[in-house]
């Protein structure tokens, strides 16, 4: 169906809702997206735009954009924590030189998508906290702390981890702690800083690190086992003494940069469900999630990012090829939601793996050693499910 004039409110200004902002819009949708903060700050850390989610951002005509604003990684490397040995090198520049591996600050990538978005005519308000959405009617209706409502053809919700749309949409659900928490901080780079990531291995906890804005920052998240529990928010401060005591024993690379670290952002993990439900046709319009919203998923394959960037480019595939946004929210939630959900799986796995200590540990690293050795490739290609597929070349 023609998108030219259709109607969209788009909740949350962050990377799955300015995408599908930008990609709508460049359509000729009449797209605005709703934003409780009072403006759109830098906030965040680093994060990492693998090749599925940089094939969107190429889609979109940012590449130059994206090239601008990270990094290109060279590699990965898996490290002893404790000893600071390399267990393994996985040289992304030469075992996948046609593929983009980015390193980027969050608020960077919010940036490019946010003034791509502007300039294809997109509007957006600032400071609408939303209190509830109500899908009882013909067509979706948001409706405001102010005590305002918003009603629109179509409500994309990109509301993150408590996303009103996807309480709207699938009742109240009941995430539960992982018994793991994570720190996000930055620090200064030393000089000369590669692009490589860095993930050091310890026992109940690992840290994963590389540059960010070419070569001048260090981005850092470190992930310990705990049984206290931590709030689940991106916006908890936390004593830079915690997270130093809790890697005393890695090596004094990791001691080094933690040393630099002042008031780290904290947030417990939790495990949610992928949504059952992401989309309601209605009478009139329609409602549906993607991002977080959909399925949150634990930062151990680096792919909240990328794949808030495929939902919203199928999205607004779906919508620009079907007759109907009934026929196409119902082919958007069935090609995202398998591939989500595997990824999801894919994450929580990562995490056991990083964490081993004992016999598991030495038969796990020297495992890793051997296939580095002799067949990195192989390593590579247990991935090539994720990051070797492209969206933009699918068909909804």
């Amino acid at each position: 169906m023609s998108l030219i004039g259709q109607e969209v409110t788009v909740i949350g200004a962050g990377v799955a809702g300015l995408a599908a902002a930008r990609a709508l819009a460049s359509r000729g949708a009449r797209v605005t997206v709703l934003e409780q903060a009072d403006k759109i700050r830098e906030v965040g850390a680093g994060l990492q735009i693998s090749p599925n989610g940089a094939a969107v951002l190429r889609a979109l005509g940012l590449q130059a954009a994206l090239d601008k604003a990270s990094m290109r990684a060279e590699a990965v490397e898996l490290v002893d924590g404790i000893t600071g040995e390399g267990v393994t090198r996985l040289d992304l520049a030469r075992l996948r030189p046609d593929q983009g591996y980015h390193f980027l600050h969050r608020a960077d990538l919010i940036d490019l998508l946010l003034q791509s978005a502007l300039e294809a005519g997109v509007t957006l308000r600032l400071l609408n906290r939303i209190a509830s959405v109500d899908l009882s009617g013909a067509r979706p209706t948001v409706l405001l702390e102010s005590g305002d409502g918003i009603e629109t053809s179509l409500l994309i919700g990109a509301d993150g981890l408590h996303s009103r749309l996807r309480l709207a949409l699938n009742g109240a659900e009941k995430p539960f702690f992982t018994g793991q928490v994570a720190w996000r901080a930055t620090v200064p780079a030393e000089p000369g800083a590669k692009a490589v990531a860095e993930v050091h291995m310890g026992p109940g906890r690992h840290l994963v690190s590389y540059p960010l804005r070419g070569g001048t920052l260090r981005n850092i998240v470190a992930v310990e086992e705990r049984k206290r529990w931590a709030e689940e928010s991106w916006t908890l401060r936390d004593d830079s003494m915690d997270l130093r005591l809790a890697f005393a024993g890695f090596s004094p690379r990791v001691k080094g940069w933690l040393e630099q670290v002042e008031d780290p952002w904290l947030w417990g993990l939790f495990r949610h469900q992928v949504a059952g439900t992401w989309a309601r046709p209605m009478g009139q319009g329609g409602a549906v999630i993607l991002g977080d919203a959909a399925h949150p998923t634990l930062p151990f394959l680096a792919q909240g990012a990328s794949m808030g960037l495929e939902d919203a480019w199928l999205l607004a595939e779906a919508l620009a090829r079907h007759d109907t946004v009934a026929a196409a929210l119902l082919a958007y939630q069935a090609a995202r939601k398998p591939r989500c959900t595997r990824i999801v799986a894919a994450a929580n796995a990562n995490a056991r793996a990083y964490h081993l200590s004992g016999l598991p540990k030495v038969i796990g690293h020297t495992g890793l050693r051997l296939l580095g050795r002799v067949a990195p490739a192989t390593m590579l290609g247990r991935f090539d499910w994720l990051y070797g597929h492209d969206v933009t070349q699918d068909g909804v």
